[in-house]
């Protein structure tokens, strides 16, 4: 077994295709193809399922492949090691994040790394909290943001943000970020809210049971996007966090107002394994993460308290 056939694996992996791949590292196809027939053949199992189309991973490849990006990692983390601390890494990242931070922090995440890494390959993984946490210990993902993260344990947690989450109206509705609506007059409300299970559910849940009544919630629904569309057509109000919709606000196509009495908030932490190292180009993603959360709070497009740590951690 050698390193370049796992690094073909990943990439084949990744664009389901050959030609792509050997297009992508300047290598001939008839090479990749037999780095890949020599790997199975080692292996004793197919790892890719051959059609018209392309190829795609088979469920021994997709256990190869965890390996492979994990033994590539460290490859990568070796060169890193003797290299100049500012020198460009190269090597393959994944890092999680929830849909709501994702619609704000893939932009600049790209950005930084097409800035300071641009032969390093980065993979955002959208999910919710729950997924990610579960990839992370598979080694599926090597860092994520997560909503309050119950493993503590297993997991090193760096904290980002308290986030406050709004109440949110169609145009018209007559809500100002100006005047708070007090949690109990949502009692009656219709709301379009995740489904239970859902973290946010569960916080909002909570603040009504703290106020003597349960949330009205006639269509559930566990895509932001599905959430704002509906809002916007008039079928309800909703309640998230201003950030993923701060252009939504800005022209006119929804409006918001703060909650109080109690005030919903959630804690959103950067969090890394704690069974495995924490490669050079994660613990970047974590840096230019932080620091544009910082950015985002301070400009008022992310309402929410910074705690010191992710104060320190932005600045480092």
């Amino acid at each position: 077994m050698e390193f370049s056939q796992l690094r073909t694996l990943i990439h084949v992996a990744e664009l389901g295709s050959l030609s792509k791949a050997a297009d992508r590292l300047h290598i001939a196809q008839p090479a990749l193809s037999r780095q890949i027939r020599l790997l199975e053949e080692e292996l004793g199992a197919r790892l890719f399922d051959r059609h018209g189309r392309g190829m795609i991973i088979t469920d021994p490849g997709q256990d190869v492949l965890r390996h492979a990006l994990r033994v590539m990692s460290e490859l990568e983390e070796i060169r890193a090691s003797v290299s100049d601390g500012d020198a460009p890494l190269r090597g393959h990242v994944s890092i999680g994040l929830p849909p709501t931070v994702a619609d704000i922090l893939s932009e600049p995440l790209v950005a930084a790394f097409r800035s300071s890494h641009p032969d390093a390959t980065l993979r955002i993984v959208s999910a919710y909290s729950g997924y990610l946490l579960d990839w992370m210990h598979r080694s599926e993902i090597d860092a994520a943001i997560l909503y309050d993260p119950k493993s503590a344990r297993t997991l090193r947690a760096q904290p980002l943000l308290e986030e406050v989450l709004f109440l949110i109206g169609p145009p018209g509705a007559g809500l100002s970020q100006d005047v708070p609506v007090n949690f109990r007059d949502l009692e009656g409300q219709r709301l379009l809210l995740p489904s239970h299970g859902h973290g946010l559910r569960a916080i909002l849940d909570k603040c009504a049971d703290d106020c003597g009544f349960a949330l009205r919630v006639p269509v559930e629904a566990d895509s932001y996007a599905t959430l704002k569309s509906l809002v916007r057509s008039g079928h309800g109000s909703t309640i998230l966090p201003l950030a993923p919709i701060h252009k939504d606000l800005a022209t006119g196509q929804l409006c918001a107002a703060p909650l109080r009495n109690p005030v919903p908030m959630r804690r959103l932490v950067m969090s890394y394994p704690t069974d495995r190292p924490v490669p050079r180009l994660a613990r970047f993603a974590g840096q230019v993460i932080a620091s544009n959360v910082k950015l985002m709070v301070e400009q008022g497009v992310w309402p929410g308290r910074l705690p010191a740590a992710a104060t320190e951690a932005a600045s480092r």
